[in-house]
């Protein structure tokens, strides 16, 4: 078996109304990083809480190392580890107190706690605040210590549910490294996430949700070439002064140029030939850039031809019983239609979307 997570038509309804996953799946090969990304409403959460068995779905089947996580709870549990949107720790505990307790809960040896909680510590830089109370932390120093309580029973898969929302670059670059060394040393991760650069650093494969279902999935590599090679980036003074870039612009890419605020975006196939071409056109209209950048294509541009949208534009706050975190939701079963110019990508089982 070299898959260590199956999500296979995972349908989930909330309230009656609240379709939050409409016909997932995806698979995690062993000792990779899969990450699931999309915006709040996407599903993330709710397959994330199925998986992990502290929800049922209405339909479909998930399975941890082959257990079905419905029929087989308490053998997938013990398989598993889990740092959710809102860390599982004890503001009054202290470090090791923590991790020591999640240990015994785990049933494991007084030994064996005080051996695992001093190696977390120090793989987590968190040695110095060991007796400190939780309170006393930062918020990527309590981020930190919710992973690695998510350690403490040595789980071969983890699930991190967007583990780096709220830290600051540098603590959000630390947990990169310490995820990094984790698959290294043979975990599995299924990370859920809204950031585009972090599932294009740590992600070995990518599946794009959006209202509860699957999009897209492949490498990031993969998906960002249906993108084309490169895109030709043009900065103006203004809105104003973008949309007359764009206007004059029209035809140097494989593509219509689009405008995001003060910056245009040309998708193009021969980077440095369209670059030359477009300059040639803005010279030709008196037109100076203040910015002017050849790039790869991102993540980003991805989500926003597959739904229309950038990615921080995602379903509105549901309040509903069993929601996502953080106001994510899903959708209503009324299907809202995709964006008509969103381009065609494959979807997981190869075809067009």
């Amino acid at each position: 078996m070299t898959s260590a997570i199956e999500a296979e038509k995972l349908e989930k309804t909330f309230g009656g109304e609240v379709r939050a996953l409409d016909g997932v799946s995806f698979t995690v090969e062993k000792g990779t990083v899969f990450g699931l990304l999309g915006p709040n409403g996407a599903g993330k959460t709710t397959a994330v809480r199925i998986l992990t068995t502290i929800i049922g779905a209405d339909g479909g089947h998930g399975r941890v190392l082959g257990h079905d996580v419905a029929t087989e709870a308490p053998v997938v549990r013990r398989l598993i580890g889990l740092a959710g949107q809102n860390a599982a720790v004890d503001e009054y505990l202290t470090g090791l107190e923590n991790l020591k307790m999640v240990g015994r809960l785990n049933r494991l040896s007084h030994e064996v706690v005080a051996q695992r909680a001093g190696e977390l510590l120090e793989q987590f830089g968190l040695v110095d605040a060991a007796h400190r109370p939780l309170k006393t932390y930062s918020g990527g120093m309590r981020r930190r210590l919710d992973v690695a309580a998510a350690l403490v029973a040595r789980p071969p898969v983890l699930f991190l549910d967007e583990p780096t929302t709220g830290l600051d670059p540098h603590s959000r670059s630390d947990l990169w490294e310490m995820i990094e060394t984790l698959v290294g040393e043979g975990t599995t991760v299924l990370l859920t996430t809204q950031y585009l650069e972090e599932a294009d650093r740590l992600a070995t494969r990518v599946a794009v949700v959006d209202h509860g279902q699957v999009i897209a999935e492949g490498t990031p590599e993969q998906l960002k070439s249906n993108m084309g090679a490169t895109f030709v980036d043009v900065g103006m003074a203004d809105s104003s002064a973008a949309a007359l870039a764009a206007q004059v612009l029209t035809g140097a890419g494989t593509k219509s140029p689009s405008v995001v605020g003060s910056m245009v975006e040309i998708p193009v196939d021969d980077g440095p030939r369209a670059a030359m071409e477009v300059l040639r056109l803005l010279d030709q209209h008196h037109m100076v850039p203040t910015i002017f950048r050849l790039r790869e294509p991102s993540l980003d541009d991805v989500f926003l031809s597959l739904t229309g949208r950038p990615t921080d534009e995602g379903t509105p706050d549901i309040a509903a019983d069993g929601a996502e975190a953080n106001g994510s939701g899903g959708r209503r079963r009324s299907r809202r239609r995709r964006a008509s110019g969103a381009a065609s990508m494959p979807g997981p089982d190869g075809a067009a979307r």
